[in-house]
């Protein structure tokens, strides 16, 4: 799926987007969408990341994403599916089950007792991730809530959510930890450091 932010996307754009995503499908055949969003910004100073590209990739596993930014659609294209390819990568990677004595438990048996139903239901729908978005006619100014994401909250350990976090290519995430049972967040700090912070 190619959508636009105030931006008309070509067909022919359309069809080298999918003749480029298609080569990542090797990595996760789970994977059924690709949500791409294009947008422009119209600051002459950005001039040489004016073009901008995110790409979401959702499947059975955990949504992968990447954004890239450059002077041409195409250049911020391939730097955008360059940085997804690593990421499924390295999600596949960690997946591949290792043999010997530290085989490490499957995904499937670890959550087996965390998994609420209605959730699995509604990731089954698709519904499970609600994104609600302002029209930009009503947009009041700077200051305002203009998106409001909804995710379902598995609960998971603060390992987990660093991997999710560095899967989604944000500098931080919010998880329910399992350890506390509170809602937490990780985040990236300077040199290569994450900083955690729990309600009390």
């Amino acid at each position: 799926m190619v959508k636009g932010r105030n931006v008309e996307v070509p067909d022919h754009f359309r069809i080298h987007v999918a003749d480029r995503l298609s080569r990542l499908e090797r990595f996760d055949p789970s994977i059924y969408l690709f949500d791409v969003e294009l947008f422009h910004e119209r600051n002459r100073r950005q001039r040489k990341s004016c073009q901008r590209i995110e790409i979401t990739a959702r499947g059975k596993g955990p949504i992968v994403r990447a954004e890239a930014c450059a002077e041409s659609f195409y250049a911020a294209l391939e730097q955008a599916a360059d940085k997804l390819e690593s990421r499924l990568r390295r999600s596949k990677d960690r997946r591949r089950v290792h043999y010997g004595e530290k085989t490490p438990l499957s995904v499937a048996e670890a959550t087996a007792d965390l998994v609420d139903e209605s959730l699995s239901r509604a990731a089954a729908n698709g519904t499970a991730v609600r994104d609600q978005e302002m029209d930009p006619g009503d947009y009041a100014g700077p200051g305002h809530i203009v998106r409001t994401k909804v995710h379902p909250a598995a609960p998971m350990s603060v390992d987990d959510a660093l991997y999710q976090m560095e899967l989604v290519g944000h500098d931080f995430f919010l998880f329910h930890d399992r350890e506390s049972d509170r809602p937490s967040v990780v985040y990236r700090r300077h040199a290569f450091d994450y900083g955690l912070i729990r309600l009390a």
